[in-house]
C-alpha cells in the first residue's frame, strides 16, 4: 500500500470523530501553549530589560539600603527593612572620602506617587517625585528639552526648583510654557526651571510622569529621616573598576560608622547585577512553565494512548477486513502511528500559534520587541512528534497484532 494512501486513511479516520479528536488535541495544545507563550514573552523581555536597566554606565556602581530585585523576598525582608537609611550626611561623608579616587556622580531619593498641581490643572497621583543632584540626567539617560539642569548651587542652597517630564508639561501647561511657573508637587511649591525630553514608557510605566527637585530641598520638605539615598559612583577607568569598588566599600563603611567586625548594612549593584537578577527571575519563570508544560504534555500523551486504544477496539472488524484482503502488519502499524502523531502535531501547532500570539501580545503591551522563538518552536514540534510516537506505539502494535480471523468475528 502506498504511503500516501496510509496517510489519507489515517487523516480520514480522525475526521470521523471530530469532537473526540479536538478534545484529545486540546491537552497537547495547552501544554505547548504554556511553554511557548512564556518563552516568547521572556525572550522578548530580556532585550528590553537589558536596555531599560542600562541607566548605569559600564564603569558605574551604586550603593543602596536595599538589594536588587529577587533578593528581597520571604524571610529576609525584615533584615533589609531594619537596616539604617543611607542619610544625606553619610552620602556627603562618603563623597569626601572618595575625593581624588572616583566621582560620586549621583545621589537620589524617591517618594511614592504624588500629585502635581498648577492652577486648575492637576495630574494623576502617580508622579515620580524625587530629589537628586545635577548628575541625574547623565546616569539615568534623561535629556533637558527646555530650560536648564540643576546647578551645584541649587543643591547646596536647597533651592525650591523642579524639572518636570513631558506628561506633566502636557497635563499642567497645555497652552503655555512651564518655565518660571510655580507648581505644587505633593503639596510643596517649586519653580519650574527645566523640562525633560520625552522618554516614553518602560515595563508599562510612564517615564515622563516625573518631577525632581534638589536632593537637599527634597529631604528638607519631606523629612530627611524618612528616606534612604542611592549613591552612584563612577570609576576613573574600566581597568580601575575593581580597585575603585574595594575602596568605595571601605569608604561607605567608614561613612556609615561600621566597626571592622560589622557586617555591611548596605548593598552594591551595577548594570550587570541588575540584569543578572532579572535574568534569574526569568529563568525561574521559564523553569516553572517548563515543568507545568511537561506535566500537561504527559497527561495529554496518556489521553492520546487511551483514545487510540478505544479506536483499536472500535475498528477491530475494519482491521480484520483490511488484513483479509492483503494489508500487512506494517501498514496497520503505520496508519495508527500516523493518527497518533497527527493528533499530537496538530495540537502542538495550534499551541505554538496561540503561544506566540499571546507572548508577543504581552511583549507589545510592555513595549518590548516582537520575536519568533525558532528554537523553542522546533523543540515543541520534536516533542509533539515524540509524544505521538511514544504514546501511540502500543495501540498501533495492538492493532497490527490482531488475528484477522478473530478480528472478523469481533462484534
Amino acid at each position: 500500500m502506498p504511503f500516501s494512501e496510509i496517510i489519507r486513511m489515517a487523516l480520514s479516520s480522525l475526521g470521523v470523530h471530530k469532537l473526540r479528536s479536538f478534545l484529545t488535541m486540546a491537552g497537547i495544545t495547552i501544554g505547548v501553549f504554556s511553554v511557548i507563550g512564556v518563552m516568547t514573552t521572556v525572550s522578548a523581555l530580556r532585550g528590553s530589560i537589558e536596555t531599560g536597566l542600562s541607566f548605569l554606565g559600564s564603569d558605574v556602581f551604586q550603593f543602596s539600603k536595599w538589594p536588587s530585585g529577587i533578593q528581597v523576598t520571604g524571610n529576609n525582608w525584615d533584615k533589609y527593612r531594619k537596616r539604617r537609611n543611607i542619610s544625606f550626611a553619610q552620602a556627603q561623608r562618603y563623597r569626601e572620602l572618595m575625593d581624588g579616587y572616583a566621582d560620586v556622580i549621583r545621589m537620589v531619593a524617591w517618594k511614592g506617587g504624588g500629585t502635581a498641581v498648577y492652577g486648575l490643572h492637576h495630574t494623576t497621583p502617580n508622579v515620580q517625585y524625587g530629589g537628586t543632584n545635577e548628575n541625574f540626567i547623565t546616569t539615568n539617560q534623561f535629556t533637558i528639552e527646555t530650560g536648564r539642569n540643576f546647578t551645584p548651587d541649587d543643591i547646596v542652597l536647597g533651592r525650591p526648583v523642579v524639572i518636570i517630564g513631558q506628561t506633566l508639561v502636557n497635563m499642567l501647561f497645555p497652552s503655555e510654557t512651564p518655565l518660571g511657573k510655580t507648581i505644587k508637587v505633593a503639596d510643596h511649591a517649586y519653580t519650574v526651571v527645566g523640562t525633560f525630553a520625552s522618554k516614553g514608557t518602560l515595563f508599562g510605566g510612564d517615564q515622563d510622569e516625573i518631577a525632581i527637585v534638589p536632593i537637599s530641598r527634597f529631604l528638607s520638605d519631606n523629612g530627611a529621616n524618612n528616606f534612604t539615598l542611592n549613591v552612584a559612583t563612577q570609576a576613573p577607568t574600566a581597568l580601575a573598576y575593581n580597585d575603585t569598588v574595594d575602596r568605595a566599600v571601605t569608604a561607605m563603611r567608614i561613612a556609615r560608622g561600621l566597626r571592622p567586625g560589622d557586617e555591611n548594612d548596605f548593598d552594591l549593584y551595577s548594570n550587570e547585577s541588575l540584569i543578572a537578577a532579572f535574568a534569574k527571575v526569568a529563568d525561574i519563570v521559564s523553569e516553572g512553565a517548563f515543568v507545568i508544560s511537561a506535566i500537561a504534555l504527559i497527561a495529554a500523551g496518556v489521553g492520546i494512548m487511551n483514545i487510540m486504544l478505544v479506536s483499536v477496539t472500535e475498528r477491530t472488524k475494519e482491521i480484520g477486513i483490511r488484513k483479509s484482503i492483503g494489508a500487512r502488519k506494517v501498514n496497520i502499524l503505520m496508519q495508527f502511528l500516523l493518527e497518533s502523531v497527527a493528533l499530537s502535531l496538530a495540537g502542538g501547532l495550534v499551541g505554538i500559534f496561540l503561544g506566540i500570539v499571546t507572548g508577543d501580545g504581552l511583549a507589545v503591551m510592555l513595549h518590548a520587541s516582537i520575536i519568533f522563538p525558532w528554537g523553542w518552536t522546533l523543540v515543541a514540534l520534536i516533542v509533539c512528534s515524540v509524544i505521538g510516537v511514544g504514546f501511540g506505539l502500543y495501540p498501533a502494535i495492538q492493532a497490527a497484532g490482531l488475528d484477522p480471523i478473530d478480528a472478523l468475528r469481533y462484534e
